[in-house]
């Protein structure tokens, strides 16, 4: 992993494809705006980054949507690349280019690799058993097949991988199967594919991985090594979306093998167009080459395409980071909850700003999921954005314009003291950027607005306007550089909202330098408004609306054939099973009993300390009042400093049974809510509670 450093570098980023059948939703948002936030920080520093990306365009879902809509497909991926480029635009993400699959390019790599597995032997064909609908007359790609899991049982599960168990397999090992498209049961029948033999690459595999994977994913793919890889089929047979193999007349190229082909075909056209070197970026190691993925697609990103790339002389990437899923409200994203939400959607409420500040809030290099949590997302974009920092510019900056006459003069002592110190935590900010932990970014970010915000109250300009005009300009004086900084270091999340603070100050063009410099006797415009808060009634309309275009979306679905379930199951066991495991849409049900057995009482923390071997870890002794004192060990070290929990009354867990841990006897379990890591809140009961209190 590379870390920051002053020479010039030569970065491409790429993110996963999204798919061309659909509307972006809030998880496309979410990567690409991941992507975005490092690239431009990194143009910041005075590298050259291109961001890089396409739609994913072929495929049997394809042709399906387009004859449901009744249009060619050429035509459904030529709308979804318009809509596509327009909702990243609207969301101030800058791809440097943005380009198709389906493209002459693609097309011409696809051909050339395919050349070289053939010259290098490094193919098969096989006769395999292939699922196929009697009903719709073709062969069903793994996403047009879903039944039962054959490791966990979970129902409703995809036909290459179950969400709920995490297992991959092949859409014959289905139970229970059934067709998307009709519901009824398919039939396997003989199909003759070629085959990419992967385990040729086993030894490359096995040294590339450690080292350009995060250690948690490295190890968890180390696992496909306890035996010998898989040959992966590569193509399809016709009806099929897709590029026509060579020497072929019913064989397409699987969607899995000129997908990522695109990240460099959409490399070459760039390079092309603007007379830069593709050798420099896809045959050399002269630049870094990062993929953004999600979790989900691992398996084909760190095995299958590295190995494609060395079988046709290519260079692998330098690192292939892995994020986590994007919740609403702590679920999964559900269209039969109404939390599908779309990326058109949320633009046509809300602005894009607010997203943009929240995700980065939230954002760690991890792989866990990230909670859109609506209460959330509005408390925290209007306490932090709105009410520490924007309040900072609007206090600061009409005071100075409307009372003054709009000249910052110098900071007094006090003041020059605290920009000097805000503008030296420049280099701890960028290392969280370098680092994609973004939400430590913030933190910090937070940290200096803080600062600013108890010297601006403190100092009370308002009170000494008249008294004194030139203390109180030193005073607005300091508050706007700190302002400044805080807008300099934003400017990668908040790339709009910091053009604004240029105008405001007069001023183009930060770059992270731009943090070194202090604005003494210097003119600035007149305030205009940045930022206005989230109005909660505009949140509550973009559900409404969600739920709504699901619903129409489902008629649609129904009018036009599609089904949710097996035909041959009963409407009302449809309706009142739960799907198996964490993949349901709603929680497991349990009864009044079981809840029963829980025994809640309010706490009081009396000593709280470090456990300094641990990463995760905090050594509690609490009082239950009449039922006297335990030790809990609990798991909330990133979220709080163990002098901040002293006299704190908690909500416990006291009947669990005790545990022996490494590092002493837990006896219960303190109650929090958020995503995990620095994202917990301790749940606190009203401060007339009493230790010992049960919780009903």
């Amino acid at each position: 992993m590379t870390s920051s450093r002053d020479k010039s570098r030569k970065i491409l980023v790429t993110c996963a494809l999204p798919y061309a059948n659909g509307a972006l939703h809030l998880g496309h948002a979410f990567e690409h705006l991941y992507a975005d936030f490092w690239v431009r920080f990194q143009k910041m520093r005075g590298h050259e980054c291109l961001f890089i990306c396409a739609d994913d365009t072929h495929g049997t879902p394809i042709m399906v949507e387009a004859r449901k809509r009744n249009i060619t497909p050429e035509t459904l991926i030529a709308e979804a690349w318009k809509d596509h480029v327009q909702d990243f635009k609207d969301f101030q993400i800058e791809h440097t280019h943005y380009s198709s699959t389906n493209s002459p390019a693609n097309r011409e790599l696809c051909e050339l690799f395919f050349d070289h597995l053939k010259k290098k032997n490094h193919l098969v064909v096989k006769t395999i058993q292939q699922l196929y609908c009697l009903h719709d007359k073709m062969f069903l790609p793994d996403r047009f097949v879903k039944g039962e899991c054959p490791k966990c049982g979970a129902k409703d599960q995809y036909g290459d991988s179950c969400d709920v168990c995490g297992a991959t397999y092949t859409p014959a090992d289905l139970k229970s199967s059934y067709c998307v498209v009709c519901g009824n049961p398919p039939v396997t029948k003989d199909s003759e594919q070629l085959m990419f033999k992967l385990n040729d690459f086993r030894d490359y595999l096995q040294s590339w991985l450690p080292s350009h994977l995060s250690k948690e994913t490295a190890n968890k793919m180390m696992e496909w090594f306890q035996e010998p890889l898989r040959d992966w089929d590569i193509s399809r047979n016709a009806p099929y979306f897709g590029f026509q193999i060579p020497g072929y007349t019913d064989k397409y190229f699987y969607v899995w093998v000129d997908a990522p082909m695109g990240y460099v075909s959409a490399t070459k056209e760039y390079c092309e167009k603007n007379n830069l070197s593709f050798d420099e970026y896809w045959k050399s190691e002269k630049s870094e080459v990062y993929h953004l993925i999600g979790k989900d697609i691992v398996y084909f990103h760190t095995l299958f395409w590295p190995a494609l790339l060395q079988a046709a002389d290519f260079r692998s990437p330098s690192a292939v980071w892995v994020h986590g899923m994007v919740m609403v409200n702590g679920e999964r994203m559900s269209k039969s909850r109404g939390t599908f939400l779309s990326a058109r959607t949320y633009l046509k409420h809300l602005d894009p700003m607010y997203l943009r500040y929240y995700f980065a809030s939230k954002l760690s290099n991890g792989i866990d999921d990230l909670d859109f949590n609506l209460e959330d997302f509005t408390q925290r974009t209007n306490s932090e954005l709105i009410g520490k920092i924007t309040n900072l510019a609007s206090r600061g900056a009409q005071m100075l314009g409307s009372k003054l006459d709009g000249v910052m003069s110098e900071p007094d002592s006090e003041g020059l003291e605290l920009i000097e110190r805000a503008q030296k935590k420049s280099v701890e900010i960028a290392h969280h950027y370098e680092q994609r932990d973004f939400g430590k970014a913030i933190q910090e970010i937070r940290g200096i607005a803080d600062e600013a915000n108890r010297y601006f109250d403190e100092k009370a300009p308002w009170k000494s306007l008249e008294a004194n005009p030139a203390s109180t300009k030193q005073v607005l004086t300091t508050t706007l550089n700190l302002f400044r900084l805080l807008a300099i270091y934003l400017k990668p999340i908040l790339p709009e909202y910091t053009k604004k603070v240029e105008v405001l100050f007069k001023e183009s063009d930060y770059n992270w330098g731009s943090h070194s410099v202090i604005l003494k006797n210097h003119q600035i415009e007149t305030y205009q408004h940045l930022a206005t808060r989230i109005d909660p009634v505009k949140v509550k309309a973009m559900m409404d609306a969600t739920k709504k275009e699901l619903e129409e979306r489902a008629a649609r679905d129904s009018k036009a054939g599609f089904v949710k379930g097996p035909a041959v199951a009963s409407a009302s066991a449809a309706a009142t099973t739960p799907a198996a495991g964490r993949n349901s849409d709603r929680p497991a049900e349990i009864t009044i009993d079981d809840f029963s057995k829980v025994d809640l009482r309010v706490a009081e923390i009396l000593e709280a300390e470090e456990i300094k071997e641990a990463d995760k870890l905090l050594r509690l002794k609490i009082s239950l009042g009449p039922l006297g004192e335990r030790q809990i060990i609990a798991g909330i070290k990133a979220a709080y400093q163990p002098e901040t929990l002293r006299g704190r009354k908690v909500l416990v867990v006291v009947n669990l049974a005790p545990r022996k841990m490494k590092f002493g006897v837990s006896e219960g379990m303190v109650l929090a809510a958020g995503s995990g890591g620095s994202d917990l809140f301790v749940l606190s009961p009203d401060s007339g509670a009493k230790a010992g209190d049960k919780v009903k």
